[in-house]
């Protein structure tokens, strides 16, 4: 050891024993501290923490048994189950040493030990101690944020009826394995939903895998979602495992499912069929187990009335499907939402804010939110940074659609798809057609951009 680092414990009656321990590890670690009776032990741990503890197997009162050591031992894990206990013993008894092990310990040494090795020994028990407490560590924030996120579903909050409905179906659901189809607009909160499922399901420990398809190219969609090994195409220089078996025991979440060509939709049935994906370059197959939640914003049932979507697919996808309603159709929980992004990017942004005004208010409910929650998001967090007022008022509000100047879109005409369509004209023109810039504006990936694009022949 380097650098001096560990609080090493010693516990022996013999007290030529501690002073020879004192001697050769005062010059390796940070502290090392010695006791001839186990006696105040747990006193002395409930006081201070110690990296690694050196105890004597078998103190006067039993000398050759082991029977107190591994007494004290047991006391040691009651009070620290994560303690690093090297036995010490001038009896060179390997069952006794495999006991320990089995019981608790972490190594074994014998008297007279060779200096080189038990520094070695006490160097690696250092570093395991240091890993399980990081480990330790690890599980407690992944803990408490697991309870944040399990709070009334997180951000994904709502006092409607439609919102009410939705959360009774999550909570019917998420307790088994049947596959869910998420249905509903952009920014309506599909990937809060498929989480939501994860969390209150027996897989909750486990892996949540969320893949993008609008984002993968038909050429890698093989290699993204089944692996390939090494070689198996030109970049493919070392093995790599696919989503699928990524996601194996956990919960896998493929987004925008309305996006894939009929090819890549035989290949996706396929694994779902026989539960097994191979990777690309391999004739082998690897069991998956898997929790399948698939999302889109396309309608899906038109799109099987086309011929680009499989029927069957679908049946393998949707044994249960929650509609999510756009924030337009649950106006109510407009003002719960953004009440709840002030607080959060108040906080962020240390800023004052300690209201919304009625006027404000208003505003918000009476507009049409295109972008829906994500859209809301986005403009209280504008807001937020932008204001210097204490409480909010209608002018701290850049709403994209009632703002624009020129030619506002006309809200006398309810067609969903003609409006739609209005705005995405609307918008590819006040960018001069950049679609990075205009998808940005309305909420939507640049795929997602193109796809609606393509359908209004724009």
């Amino acid at each position: 050891m380097n650098k001096k680092e560990g609080r090493i414990l010693a516990v022996d009656d013999n007290v030529d024993i501690l002073f020879a321990l004192r001697l050769l590890l005062k010059q390796h670690v940070e502290k090392i501290e010695t006791l001839e009776s186990p006696e105040i032990l747990p006193e002395l741990l409930q006081k201070e923490d110690f990296d690694v503890i050196l105890l004597d197997m078998n103190f006067t009162k039993d000398a050759s048994s082991g029977k107190e050591g591994f007494y004290w031992m047991e006391k040691i894990l009651e009070i620290d189950p994560a303690a690093i206990i090297i036995f010490i013993t001038a009896y060179g008894d390997v069952e006794n040493a495999v006991k320990a092990i089995k019981l608790g310990a972490t190594d074994f040494v014998h008297k007279p030990w060779q200096n080189e090795k038990l520094i070695a020994t006490i160097s690696s028990a250092i570093k395991l101690r240091k890993s399980r407490k990081e480990v330790d560590s690890l599980k407690v924030k992944q803990t408490g944020i697991r309870a944040m996120m399990d709070q009334a579903f997180s951000d994904f909050i709502g006092n409607s009826p439609e919102m009410q409905r939705v959360f009774e179906t999550i909570k019917k659901v998420a307790g088994t394995d049947a596959s869910v189809l998420i249905l509903g607009e952009n920014g309506t909160g599909k990937e809060l939903v498929a989480r939501a499922l994860h969390r209150h399901s027996p897989r909750k420990n486990e892996d949540f895998i969320s893949v993008d398809l609008g984002a993968i190219t038909e050429t890698l969609f093989e290699s993204e979602l089944f692996g390939h090994v090494k070689g198996a195409f030109t970049d493919a220089k070392v093995d790599r495992p696919g989503r699928f078996e990524i996601a194996n025991k956990g919960t896998l979440f493929l987004d925008e499912i309305g996006n894939l060509n009929m090819a890549m939709q035989s290949k996706l049935l396929t694994v779902l069929e026989r539960r097994q994906v191979t990777r690309v370059g391999s004739n082998t197959a690897k069991s998956i187990d898997i929790r399948l939640i698939c999302a889109t914003n396309a309608n899906i049932q038109q799109l099987i009335a086309e011929n680009k979507f499989r029927e069957d697919l679908l049946y393998r996808l949707n044994t249960v499907e929650i509609h999510i309603p756009p924030l337009r159709d649950r106006q109510g929980d407009i003002e719960l939402l953004a009440r709840h992004f002030m607080e959060i990017y108040a906080k962020k942004y240390k800023k004052t804010i300690k209201d919304i005004s009625p006027q404000a208010l208003r505003l918000l409910e009476n507009y049409m939110w295109p972008g829906n929650v994500r859209e809301l998001q986005h403009t209280m967090e504008r807001s937020i940074i932008m204001t210097d007022s204490l409480v909010l008022q209608p002018n701290d509000f850049y709403l994209q659609q009632q703002r624009a100047s020129g030619e506002d879109v006309a809200l006398d005409n309810y067609n969903l798809e003609e409006v739609e369509k209005a705005i995405i004209i609307k918008v590819l023109k006040k960018h001069q057609g950049n679609v990075s810039f205009a998808a940005k504006e309305l909420g939507l990936t640049r795929t997602s951009l193109y796809r609606r694009m393509e359908k209004y022949d724009l």
